[in-house]
């Protein structure tokens, strides 16, 4: 009987290298607050495969995020684009919690937290949800602040690393507004920004280098376009109507500006606007006296039911808001 030939097979390639054992970077990620844009990561981190640890303050609203998040897959379902067997998987990749604990072993942490009624975050309440992260998190992983203002070195200059902290901006106007502006503050290590760049492509966005700058590039040029739009329509030069069809069919944009800023929130880009005017000096800045009515009206866009638009309980635009001139 000739002897058995033993070949090893790892040419072949069905051993399991040391590479693949190693867990993929991002694979598991963490959300500190669940607001819109707190679930609008959730949802796309989740959708790409990761697996992701949402923060909230109470069970009542991880209750309600979790049913925004089903209503979101559920709107995908009707529409074609996912299967009831595709949400399944995606829902359970996501776990909710109420303590902090449960971020360890994440590569990435993003505090999201909601914006107070007036349209503010509070920097001393970061701060804190910053020095707790570093607690619990590997040395490697990443801190990151999801916002358009300049605060990420501020946030960062307590930290014991520093150079691990970001900042990102997710455009809320639309589901197609696939760009990422990851934000470098002054201790942000080069090495940092390249693993975001690697993340805004796992979830299918585009990333753009922002230097710290309040507004960063798309909320700089919507608030000059805003505050005309705003002039123009105060000055009677013409119609809501017409301004907002010149913006979209001239201009080939999916909405109209005053719509965006509805999508948005007016209290937001009020708040952001005044930031930009103290920090810049510049009058284009300035929120015009319509954005100041709407604001101190408490009429802030979709969130209220009533902005330059009013819009029935399902968030679509009924009418303009007569009122507003």
């Amino acid at each position: 009987m000739s002897e058995m030939i033993i070949e090893p097979i790892d040419k072949y390639g069905l051993t399991i290298s040391s590479e693949s054992k190693e867990r993929q970077l991002f694979s598991k990620i963490g959300v500190v607050g669940a607001g819109k844009e707190g679930r609008t990561i959730i949802n796309m981190a989740a959708t790409a495969g990761m697996e992701v640890v949402f923060l909230d303050e109470s069970q009542e609203r991880i209750n309600y995020v979790m049913g925004e998040l089903e209503k979101i897959m559920d709107q995908k379902i009707s529409s074609w684009g996912l299967t009831s067997a595709e949400k399944k998987i995606i829902m359970n990749r996501i776990t909710p919690t109420l303590q902090y604990e449960d971020f360890k072993g994440c590569d990435l942490v993003i505090e999201c937290t909601r914006y107070s009624e007036s349209g503010r975050r509070s920097t001393p309440l970061r701060k804190t949800i910053f020095k707790r992260l570093e607690e619990i998190l590997e040395v490697d992983a990443i801190i990151a602040s999801n916002g358009p203002t300049v605060i990420i070195s501020e946030l960062a200059a307590d930290l014991d690393h520093k150079e691990r902290c970001v900042s990102l901006y997710f455009p809320v106007s639309h589901p197609d507004a696939r760009i990422l502006e990851i934000v470098s503050g002054m201790y942000t290590s080069e090495e940092v920004y390249h693993k975001m760049e690697m993340f805004a492509r796992l979830i299918r966005y585009e990333p753009h280098r922002i230097n710290e700058s309040n507004g960063n590039v798309s909320l700089r040029m919507l608030a000059v376009m805003l505050n005309e739009a705003c002039q123009i329509l105060l000055e009677r030069v013409s119609s809501m109507e017409d301004i907002e069809k010149t913006f979209t069919v001239i201009y080939g944009q999916r909405y109209g500006i005053f719509r965006i800023a509805d999508i948005i929130g007016i209290e937001r880009l009020v708040t952001l606007m005044e930031a930009m005017f103290n920090d810049f000096g510049a009058k284009h800045y300035k929120p015009n006296p319509i954005l100041w009515k709407l604001y101190r009206s408490n009429q802030l866009g979709v969130r209220t039911g009533k902005g330059f638009y009013i819009y029935d309980n399902n968030k679509n635009p009924l009418s303009i808001n007569k009122n507003i001139v």
